[in-house]
Protein backbone atom coordinates (compact mmCIF):
# COMPACT_ATOMS: atom_id res chain seq x y z
CA UNK A 1 0.00 0.00 0.00
CA UNK A 2 1.05 3.62 -0.46
CA UNK A 3 0.85 6.31 2.21
CA UNK A 4 0.28 9.92 1.29
CA UNK A 5 3.52 11.88 1.55
CA UNK A 6 4.47 13.42 4.85
CA UNK A 7 3.55 17.11 4.88
CA UNK A 8 5.80 19.13 7.23
CA UNK A 9 3.34 22.03 7.25
CA UNK A 10 0.41 19.84 8.29
CA UNK A 11 2.55 18.10 10.91
CA UNK A 12 3.60 21.48 12.33
CA UNK A 13 0.02 22.68 12.91
CA UNK A 14 0.19 21.33 16.47
CA UNK A 15 3.96 21.55 16.90
CA UNK A 16 3.70 22.87 20.46
CA UNK A 17 1.61 19.91 21.57
CA UNK A 18 3.75 17.42 19.65
CA UNK A 19 6.97 18.87 21.07
CA UNK A 20 6.07 18.52 24.74
CA UNK A 21 6.50 14.71 24.94
CA UNK A 22 9.94 15.08 23.35
CA UNK A 23 10.91 17.55 26.09
CA UNK A 24 9.51 15.24 28.78
CA UNK A 25 11.50 12.33 27.34
CA UNK A 26 14.75 14.28 27.19
CA UNK A 27 14.27 15.49 30.76
CA UNK A 28 14.96 11.90 31.87
CA UNK A 29 18.16 11.60 29.81
CA UNK A 30 21.23 12.17 31.97
CA UNK A 31 24.06 12.55 29.46
CA UNK A 32 26.25 15.55 30.36
CA UNK A 33 28.75 15.40 27.51
CA UNK A 34 27.83 12.99 24.68
CA UNK A 35 29.97 12.91 21.58
CA UNK A 36 27.41 11.41 19.16
CA UNK A 37 23.65 11.91 19.42
CA UNK A 38 21.24 10.31 16.92
CA UNK A 39 17.58 11.25 16.44
CA UNK A 40 15.98 8.27 14.68
CA UNK A 41 12.80 9.50 13.01
CA UNK A 42 13.71 13.17 13.20
CA UNK A 43 10.79 14.48 11.13
CA UNK A 44 10.98 18.15 10.13
CA UNK A 45 13.95 18.81 12.37
CA UNK A 46 12.84 21.41 14.91
CA UNK A 47 13.24 19.03 17.85
CA UNK A 48 16.53 17.66 16.51
CA UNK A 49 17.93 21.17 16.43
CA UNK A 50 16.97 21.37 20.09
CA UNK A 51 19.38 18.48 20.70
CA UNK A 52 22.12 20.55 19.09
CA UNK A 53 21.34 23.42 21.44
CA UNK A 54 21.37 21.15 24.49
CA UNK A 55 24.67 19.52 23.52
CA UNK A 56 26.56 22.18 21.52
CA UNK A 57 29.78 20.16 21.40
CA UNK A 58 28.17 16.92 20.22
CA UNK A 59 27.89 15.56 16.73
CA UNK A 60 24.15 15.38 15.95
CA UNK A 61 22.65 13.07 13.32
CA UNK A 62 18.99 13.19 12.25
CA UNK A 63 17.58 10.15 10.42
CA UNK A 64 14.22 10.04 8.64
CA UNK A 65 12.63 8.15 5.76
CA UNK A 66 10.71 11.14 4.37
CA UNK A 67 12.45 13.36 1.81
CA UNK A 68 9.83 16.04 2.46
CA UNK A 69 10.60 16.10 6.17
CA UNK A 70 14.35 16.15 5.58
CA UNK A 71 14.04 18.98 3.08
CA UNK A 72 12.26 21.04 5.73
CA UNK A 73 14.87 20.08 8.32
CA UNK A 74 17.73 21.25 6.11
CA UNK A 75 15.92 24.54 5.51
CA UNK A 76 15.65 25.11 9.26
CA UNK A 77 19.27 24.10 9.88
CA UNK A 78 20.80 27.26 8.41
CA UNK A 79 24.03 26.74 10.35
CA UNK A 80 24.48 23.17 9.08
CA UNK A 81 24.60 21.96 12.66
CA UNK A 82 23.04 18.52 12.03
CA UNK A 83 23.91 15.67 9.64
CA UNK A 84 20.60 14.76 7.96
CA UNK A 85 20.36 11.16 6.73
CA UNK A 86 17.54 9.60 4.70
CA UNK A 87 16.85 6.04 5.81
CA UNK A 88 14.03 3.94 7.16
CA UNK A 89 14.43 2.97 10.80
CA UNK A 90 14.36 -0.68 9.71
CA UNK A 91 17.30 -0.10 7.37
CA UNK A 92 19.38 2.35 9.39
CA UNK A 93 22.81 0.94 10.17
CA UNK A 94 24.32 2.48 13.33
CA UNK A 95 27.81 1.46 12.22
CA UNK A 96 27.48 3.96 9.39
CA UNK A 97 27.93 6.74 11.94
CA UNK A 98 31.56 5.68 12.32
CA UNK A 99 31.49 5.77 16.13
CA UNK A 100 29.49 4.37 19.04
CA UNK A 101 26.29 6.29 19.72
CA UNK A 102 26.15 8.00 23.11
CA UNK A 103 22.47 9.02 22.97
CA UNK A 104 19.92 7.40 20.65
CA UNK A 105 16.54 9.14 20.69
CA UNK A 106 13.47 7.96 18.80
CA UNK A 107 10.34 10.04 19.33
CA UNK A 108 6.88 9.18 17.95
CA UNK A 109 8.43 6.97 15.27
CA UNK A 110 8.37 3.32 16.29
CA UNK A 111 4.61 3.00 15.85
CA UNK A 112 5.42 3.06 12.12
CA UNK A 113 8.02 0.25 12.51
CA UNK A 114 6.25 -3.10 13.10
CA UNK A 115 9.57 -4.87 13.74
CA UNK A 116 10.94 -2.42 16.28
CA UNK A 117 10.87 -4.86 19.20
CA UNK A 118 13.36 -6.98 17.27
CA UNK A 119 15.46 -3.93 16.36
CA UNK A 120 15.84 -2.40 19.81
CA UNK A 121 18.50 -4.91 20.98
CA UNK A 122 20.70 -4.10 17.98
CA UNK A 123 20.28 -0.38 18.64
CA UNK A 124 21.31 -0.93 22.26
CA UNK A 125 24.36 -2.83 21.04
CA UNK A 126 25.40 0.23 19.01
CA UNK A 127 25.63 2.40 22.13
CA UNK A 128 28.85 3.33 23.86
CA UNK A 129 29.44 2.18 27.46
CA UNK A 130 27.11 4.30 29.56
CA UNK A 131 25.12 5.23 26.46
CA UNK A 132 21.41 6.02 26.58
CA UNK A 133 18.45 4.82 24.52
CA UNK A 134 15.32 7.00 24.82
CA UNK A 135 12.02 6.30 23.08
CA UNK A 136 8.44 7.59 23.04
CA UNK A 137 5.46 6.13 21.20
CA UNK A 138 1.78 7.07 21.07
CA UNK A 139 -0.41 4.68 23.05
CA UNK A 140 -3.81 6.08 22.14
CA UNK A 141 -4.86 3.65 19.43
CA UNK A 142 -8.00 2.71 21.36
CA UNK A 143 -9.00 6.37 21.69
CA UNK A 144 -12.03 7.71 19.84
CA UNK A 145 -9.78 9.33 17.21
CA UNK A 146 -8.39 5.99 16.03
CA UNK A 147 -11.34 3.74 16.84
CA UNK A 148 -13.63 5.93 14.74
CA UNK A 149 -11.08 6.01 11.94
CA UNK A 150 -11.18 2.21 11.82
CA UNK A 151 -14.97 2.12 12.01
CA UNK A 152 -15.39 4.61 9.18
CA UNK A 153 -12.83 2.70 7.12
CA UNK A 154 -14.78 -0.53 7.67
CA UNK A 155 -17.84 1.13 6.11
CA UNK A 156 -16.00 2.04 2.91
CA UNK A 157 -16.26 0.08 -0.33
CA UNK A 158 -12.46 -0.33 -0.20
CA UNK A 159 -12.33 -1.44 3.43
CA UNK A 160 -10.00 -4.35 2.65
CA UNK A 161 -7.51 -1.96 1.04
CA UNK A 162 -7.58 0.38 4.05
CA UNK A 163 -7.22 -2.22 6.78
CA UNK A 164 -3.44 -2.89 6.51
CA UNK A 165 -2.49 0.73 7.07
CA UNK A 166 -4.75 1.12 10.07
CA UNK A 167 -3.57 -2.15 11.62
CA UNK A 168 -0.03 -0.80 11.92
CA UNK A 169 -1.02 0.69 15.28
CA UNK A 170 -0.68 -2.80 16.69
CA UNK A 171 3.10 -2.44 16.46
CA UNK A 172 3.08 -0.52 19.75
CA UNK A 173 3.63 -2.75 22.80
CA UNK A 174 2.53 -2.41 26.40
CA UNK A 175 4.85 -0.53 28.81
CA UNK A 176 5.73 -3.74 30.64
CA UNK A 177 6.88 -5.29 27.35
CA UNK A 178 9.32 -2.44 26.74
CA UNK A 179 10.50 -2.61 30.35
CA UNK A 180 11.16 -6.36 30.20
CA UNK A 181 12.99 -6.06 26.88
CA UNK A 182 15.25 -3.26 28.07
CA UNK A 183 15.92 -4.90 31.45
CA UNK A 184 17.46 -7.84 29.61
CA UNK A 185 20.29 -5.47 28.66
CA UNK A 186 20.63 -3.08 31.60
CA UNK A 187 19.24 -2.56 35.08
CA UNK A 188 19.00 1.21 34.59
CA UNK A 189 15.55 1.40 32.96
CA UNK A 190 12.73 3.91 33.38
CA UNK A 191 9.37 3.27 31.68
CA UNK A 192 6.23 5.34 32.18
CA UNK A 193 3.02 6.58 30.57
CA UNK A 194 1.56 10.08 30.45
CA UNK A 195 -1.88 11.12 29.28
CA UNK A 196 -1.83 14.68 27.99
CA UNK A 197 -5.06 16.67 28.04
CA UNK A 198 -4.51 18.74 24.89
CA UNK A 199 -6.76 21.75 24.47
CA UNK A 200 -7.09 22.40 20.74
CA UNK A 201 -8.53 25.61 19.26
CA UNK A 202 -11.81 24.96 17.46
CA UNK A 203 -13.35 27.86 15.58
CA UNK A 204 -16.91 27.09 14.48
CA UNK A 205 -16.10 27.52 10.78
CA UNK A 206 -12.82 25.57 10.87
CA UNK A 207 -12.27 21.84 10.29
CA UNK A 208 -12.45 19.78 13.44
CA UNK A 209 -9.03 20.04 15.16
CA UNK A 210 -8.70 16.32 15.83
CA UNK A 211 -9.17 15.74 12.11
CA UNK A 212 -6.37 18.23 11.43
CA UNK A 213 -4.18 16.48 14.01
CA UNK A 214 -4.55 12.98 12.53
CA UNK A 215 -4.44 14.28 8.96
CA UNK A 216 -0.72 14.88 9.55
CA UNK A 217 -0.06 11.43 11.00
CA UNK A 218 -2.44 8.48 11.46
CA UNK A 219 -4.79 9.36 8.60
CA UNK A 220 -1.99 9.25 6.03
CA UNK A 221 -2.37 5.51 5.27
CA UNK A 222 -6.03 6.09 4.41
CA UNK A 223 -5.38 9.13 2.23
CA UNK A 224 -2.61 7.30 0.41
CA UNK A 225 -4.99 4.54 -0.75
CA UNK A 226 -8.07 6.56 -1.73
CA UNK A 227 -8.54 8.77 -4.77
CA UNK A 228 -9.64 12.41 -4.38
CA UNK A 229 -13.38 11.68 -4.39
CA UNK A 230 -13.04 8.77 -1.99
CA UNK A 231 -10.89 10.88 0.31
CA UNK A 232 -13.53 13.61 0.43
CA UNK A 233 -16.30 11.15 1.32
CA UNK A 234 -14.18 9.42 3.97
CA UNK A 235 -13.11 12.67 5.63
CA UNK A 236 -16.69 14.02 5.70
CA UNK A 237 -17.96 10.82 7.38
CA UNK A 238 -15.04 10.73 9.82
CA UNK A 239 -15.39 14.40 10.74
CA UNK A 240 -19.07 13.93 11.60
CA UNK A 241 -18.07 11.19 14.05
CA UNK A 242 -15.33 13.36 15.58
CA UNK A 243 -17.76 16.23 16.15
CA UNK A 244 -19.77 13.94 18.44
CA UNK A 245 -16.81 12.25 20.15
CA UNK A 246 -14.88 15.48 20.74
CA UNK A 247 -17.47 18.28 21.01
CA UNK A 248 -16.46 21.89 20.46
CA UNK A 249 -16.74 23.90 23.65
CA UNK A 250 -16.13 27.50 24.66
CA UNK A 251 -12.43 26.72 25.29
CA UNK A 252 -11.98 24.54 22.19
CA UNK A 253 -11.74 20.74 22.00
CA UNK A 254 -10.30 18.55 24.75
CA UNK A 255 -8.14 15.84 23.19
CA UNK A 256 -6.69 13.28 25.66
CA UNK A 257 -3.58 11.57 24.30
CA UNK A 258 -1.62 8.80 26.05
CA UNK A 259 2.04 8.17 25.31
CA UNK A 260 4.53 5.55 26.49
CA UNK A 261 8.12 6.52 27.32
CA UNK A 262 11.21 4.42 28.00
CA UNK A 263 14.78 5.39 28.85
CA UNK A 264 17.56 2.83 29.27
CA UNK A 265 21.16 3.56 30.18
CA UNK A 266 23.87 0.96 29.68
CA UNK A 267 26.50 0.27 32.33
CA UNK A 268 29.90 1.84 31.84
Amino acid sequence: MTDSAWDPRQYAVFSGHRGRPFADLLARVDAPDPRLVVDLGCGPGELTLGLARRWPDARIVGVDSSPQMLERARQLDSAGRVEWVQARAEDWDPSGAGAPVDVLVTNATLQWVPTHLRLIPSWLASLSPGGTFAMQVPSNFDAHSHRLMREVAARQARADDLRPGLDRARAVAQPETYAALLLEHTADVDVWQTTYQHVLPAAADAPHPVLEWVRGTGLRPVLGVLDAGEQQAFVADYERELETAYPRRSFGVLFPFTRTFAVARLPR
